[in-house]
Parts: C-alpha cells; sequence; structure tokens
C-alpha cells in the first residue's frame, strides 16, 4: 500500500484550531505560509515586531493549560489580511492583526475570553514571516494516522488526529514506521522534506479539539502502551515546490543508521 497525504493543515493562532488545505507551496528552510503567524501572549511578554525573536511556548496561552481555547474557531485570509474569530459557530471579533487597531480590537476579545490571566492581560502578537512555534527553527510536523489507530487500540476509544496538531496527515505506512525515519528526505509532490526527529508530546493533546475537555491523558497512553511518549515527527523542507492532499509519499533516502 502506497504512502499518501490526507490532509493538510496550518495553524494560523498559536493554540487554537486547524485549517484544513487543499494545496500548499513550501520554500526551503520555511514552515507553512501563515502556520503559527498569529499567537496569544501574556501581558508581560516582550516582543519586537520589527526583529522577531523566538519564544518559549510558556509566553503564550496554549491548550496544554488554557483548554477553553478549543471552543474558539480561528479563519485567516491572508490576501484580505483579517482574522476572524467565532465561537458556537457566531463571529466574536473580525480585524486585521498586521495593523495596530486590529490587533488592539482582537487582544480585548482574547482579554475578555481569558479573564483572569495571571501575567497581564492577554495580547496578540504579529510579525510577518514569524513562525510561534514550539521550535526555534521552522519545521513541518507529519502524523502517521496508522500510529493514531494503534494508539486507539491502546486506550480504546477513539483519537482525533488532530490532537496532535500536525501540518501533514499521511496513511499507508505501518505503524511507528515513521520513528526510524530521522535523516531520511521525503518526496511529497514537487517538495523534499529531510526528517528530524520524533515530536514529544505534552499534556496539550489531552484536550479534545471539538468540545475543549480535557477527556484523555495522551502522554501516559503513550508511556505505557509503546514505552515512550512520542507522536510524528518533525521535518525541515530542503527543496521547496508544490504538495497536495492525496500526493504520495517516497522515502527519497535512507534515515541514518542508529
Amino acid at each position: 500500500m502506497s504512502i499518501t497525504v490526507t490532509q493538510i493543515c496550518r495553524y494560523p493562532v498559536k493554540g487554537l484550531n486547524a485549517e484544513p488545505l487543499a494545496h500548499v507551496s513550501l520554500a526551503p528552510g520555511e514552515g507553512l505560509p501563515h502556520d503559527r503567524r498569529l499567537a496569544i501572549a501574556h501581558g508581560a511578554v516582550r516582543f519586537d515586531r520589527d526583529a522577531p525573536q523566538w519564544l518559549p511556548k510558556t509566553d503564550f496561552f496554549m491548550l496544554m493549560r488554557d483548554e477553553k481555547l478549543a471552543l474558539l474557531r480561528a479563519r485567516f485570509d491572508p490576501e484580505a489580511s483579517k482574522l476572524t474569530i467565532e465561537r458556537a459557530g457566531r463571529p466574536v471579533v473580525s480585524a486585521d492583526p498586521t495593523q495596530l487597531l486590529g490587533r488592539t480590537l482582537l487582544s480585548e476579545f482574547f482579554s475578555g475570553f481569558l479573564a483572569g490571566a495571571t501575567r497581564g492581560a492577554p495580547k496578540l502578537l504579529e510579525a510577518a514571516g514569524h513562525m510561534f512555534s514550539d521550535s526555534p527553527k521552522k519545521l513541518v510536523s507529519i502524523i502517521n494516522l496508522a500510529s493514531v489507530r494503534d494508539l486507539e487500540r491502546v486506550v480504546r476509544r477513539p483519537v482525533d488526529p488532530l490532537r496532535f496538531r500536525a501540518n501533514l496527515y499521511i496513511d499507508g505506512a505501518e505503524p511507528w514506521q515513521e520513528a526510524a525515519w530521522s535523516g531520511a528526505t521525503l518526496r511529497i509532490g514537487d517538495a523534499a522534506l529531510r526528517v528530524e526527529a520524533p515530536i514529544g508530546r505534552c499534556a496539550a493533546t489531552n484536550v479534545d479539539p471539538q468540545t475543549g475537555e480535557r477527556d484523555l491523558n495522551i502522554p501516559r497512553a503513550l508511556q505505557a502502551g509503546f514505552g515512550h511518549a512520542r507522536m510524528g515527527v518533525y521535518a525541515t523542507v530542503t527543496e521547496g515546490g508544490g504538495l497536495a492532499v492525496g500526493d504520495a509519499v517516497a522515502l527519497a533516502t535512507e534515515p541514518l543508521a542508529d
């Protein structure tokens, strides 16, 4: 059975929902365009839009501690430069996050929604070309759906793959086959990606992305079932190009030897 891409997702606002994409164009050394371009930071965090620097995830509101973020839906239109936030299916705020006024309006909404923050009122951060990722490097995350199904066997209930907030979801591989891909190059569509390392999982995966309920302990289940707390792999784009849902995933070079 061939390995194919079944879903492509970007997450315009760090900690908020996925936006599915039919296709995407990748550039060397970059993540998906507009992936994690925006983030909701604690009020005390300092950030220079003109000289953006990587910040640790503890500087931001995130599902690991703020599960109610799963109740919101974000839609980002990069052409119109507009971010729309919905709650219960209804738009509650829409503004241009690249402008001070727009960021102020959006920050005011998050301040109300996340009332009681202990490190200052939430503020929305944005910088063109910047990626508010958990890693200092700009990476693409990949989830093998066969591994998720194997986890379902352990927890004895469905596990929404979106808990893992990946960019590319693939199917057709053996369970955990991706764990041996470190150092290998994957050819997907016109792009090439070098697999860097497996992804360790935190408590953010415990939150149901649809309901906002903290209803599973994914790291503990992974540790109990497989002796580790990893799911998926990070990859670096080494050759730019387009890729689309349905594209084949080919192992272009062999993984590094242990």
